[in-house]
């Protein structure tokens, strides 16, 4: 059986699959469960410097977890909100390649990744109130610190469907590509990423999700500046500035 999931990581970067076009990458838990674990993965791979998520097909980057399992879900447990939260919580940076339109919890996928490229054509539409559900309060803390109250009241609550140039004016969008111009655009962001001091990236990138979640701690937070003036990176980015050189961190 294919996975349903797929993981190809080659030097700095690692890509993440979701292999279920024809069920339009619909999330199983054994699915979520399987996202963790290759999350880990990923996290162990100290050469990994940026991540890229996506999905199989040109219709649909996910619609969400798989309606079937919904009444039967243990939402006590909700594995569906860790998955989310140790994809936002992942080492390297990453970048959620809308390869097609979100529907329902694959949003908060997407607003998890660090920065998303999508493609002309493609929507977002979040269904809840149609089903009778409540979303968690995790993902609309993140969809309200991510686009705002505003957008985040026309989705949830008037069920809005926004196009791509709606995605990109609120903000859920970073940029906005032809479907042809996706995997360029992705991989030039990458390797901009990769290129970069991964301690300063990953420190700045904790930071900064900290910070959006109201659970920064200032005295760490500063340790961490401070520690940063004092690593090898701080040394080969100050050299390679005097230099007039491309750095080269290990």
């Amino acid at each position: 059986m294919s996975p349903s999931i797929d993981l190809n990581t080659e030097g700095h970067r690692a890509t993440l699959t979701l292999m279920r076009e024809a069920a339009h990458n619909r999330l199983r838990e054994s699915d979520l469960k399987r996202l963790v674990a290759l999350i880990e993965q990923i996290d162990a791979a100290a050469d990994v410097r940026v991540a890229i998520l996506t999905g199989s097909g040109t219709k649909c980057f996910s619609s969400g977890f798989e309606i079937d399992e919904i009444e039967g879900a243990d939402w006590q447990e909700n594995q569906f909100e860790r998955t989310v939260g140790r994809l936002e919580a992942a080492r390297p940076a990453v970048i959620c390649a809308l390869n097609g339109s979100v529907y329902g919890g694959a949003s908060e996928l997407a607003l998890a990744c660090d920065f998303r490229i999508g493609v002309r054509g493609m929507e977002l539409r979040l269904p809840p109130a149609e089903l009778g559900l409540v979303y968690f309060p995790s993902g609309l803390k993140r969809i309200v610190s991510r686009i705002g109250l505003a957008a985040a009241k026309r989705l949830l609550l008037a069920g809005e469907r926004m196009d791509a140039d709606a995605l990109l004016e609120i903000g859920f969008l970073d940029r906005l590509v032809a479907p042809e111009a996706l995997a360029g655009e992705c991989d030039a962001l990458a390797a901009r990423i990769e290129a970069l001091s991964p301690r300063a990236v990953q420190g700045m990138k904790r930071l900064l999700n900290d910070i959006a979640a109201g659970d920064l701690d200032p005295t760490a937070a500063r340790q961490m500046a401070l520690d940063s003036f004092r690593s090898e990176d701080a040394r080969e980015g100050i050299r390679a500035f005097k230099e007039k050189r491309a750095p080269r961190f290990s």
